[in-house]
């Protein structure tokens, strides 16, 4: 069997076993598929690509259906580039087209948008609050309170209302943003460190007004601010229940209902492979046991990555359309970080 020929049916099988979720057949192959050879030929084909484990037989007089190694020879021989379906291109540039300056939110849309597009899962890394730089840090006199105020480089927005202590004048405040002037450009927790310094040394007046904009930032770097998964169109993969078993779709709702697990997962997959990376079934521990693949990129300000965008769905996915959505929205992503960043 020719190399051509072998990949030709594999991927053959994978797009029918896709779209019907039936184990594929010789005959359908030969009626479906402009092959060239006869059923028979077929037939000794397949055999050879299960005895390479990249098919499987379910059950006896069944046909074929991929296996994960199947599924990761199939992904590697795709073109690098992916083409979109029109009503997919349209659907990115109509989102992007809209005025957004707060990346959070651009983030719970884009997941949204890639679960529409795909109907599997969308999921999302947001920029670390930790790594995020600050733009503004304000203190705002409101009479009997002061505003403290953080905004990140990303559109993080942190805010804090005290009660405006006692003997503090116009010019103690001033003085106090004054300070934190020079924080800017600074990460989240570098301020907070380099502010914990300069309350330390701080006239009385000032020391407890810059340890409230320290703590400020301390909070603002925990808890549901800190890195977490946004997820989109989770009731896609319930959708797919026919063809996951009822244990392991259980227990993939369970660890995206426990963020900093599912954290881990994507962290996982796109350090193992870095760029558009596509984790397959049994390729990961998680993945496997969940008989789920994975799909993502990371989305970028120049160099820098700050976040990751993809999709989750069972191992019987549509790869080339999923890799080319995930692929076009983390480039707009990254353009769109970019220009909030200047």
């Amino acid at each position: 069997m020719s190399e051509d020929r072998r990949l030709m049916v594999l991927r053959a099988i994978v797009q029918d076993y896709v779209q019907t979720s039936e184990p594929v057949g010789s005959r359908a192959l030969v009626e479906r598929h402009h092959l060239g050879v006869s059923a028979a030929t077929v037939r000794n084909d397949m055999a050879l690509l299960e005895e390479e484990g990249l098919i499987a037989q379910p059950h006896t007089s069944a046909g074929r259906i991929p296996t994960d190694a199947g599924y990761r020879h199939y992904v590697d021989s795709l073109p690098a580039g992916g083409r979109l379906r029109e009503a997919q291109r349209r659907a990115i540039a109509n989102y992007f087209a809209e005025v957004m300056v707060d990346l959070e939110e651009v983030l719970k849309g884009s997941v949204q948008l890639l679960s529409r597009m795909t109907q599997y899962a969308g999921l999302a890394v947001p920029p670390s609050a930790s790594d995020e730089p600050l733009v503004r840090l304000e203190l705002i006199d409101m009479g009997p309170t002061v505003l403290l105020l953080a905004i990140g480089q990303h559109g993080r927005v942190d805010k804090r209302v005290i009660d405006r202590p006692e003997h503090l004048d116009a010019k103690v405040l001033t003085d106090a943003e004054a300070r934190l002037q020079g924080l800017r450009g600074l990460t989240y927790v570098e301020a907070q460190a380099r502010l914990l310094k300069l309350a330390a040394e701080a006239e009385p007046d000032q020391h407890d007004l810059l340890l409230h904009v320290a703590e400020l930032l301390r909070t603002s770097t925990q808890g549901e601010r800190a890195s977490h998964v946004v997820v989109g169109g989770a009731s896609n993969l319930a959708d797919e229940a026919q063809q996951m078993r009822r244990e392991t779709l259980r227990r993939l709702f369970e660890t995206l209902e426990r963020e900093q697990e599912m954290l881990q997962v994507l962290q996982d997959v796109s350090a193992a492979q870095g760029g558009l990376a596509v984790t397959i079934g049994g390729e990961h521990p998680s993945t496997g046991a969940w008989e789920t693949s994975i799909i993502t990129a990371p989305f970028k300000t120049g160099d820098t990555t700050i976040g990751t965008i993809g999709v989750m769905g069972p191992t019987r996915m549509d790869y080339l359309s999923a890799m080319a959505s995930v692929r076009a929205v983390a480039k707009r992503l990254s353009e769109l970080a970019t220009e909030l960043d200047q």
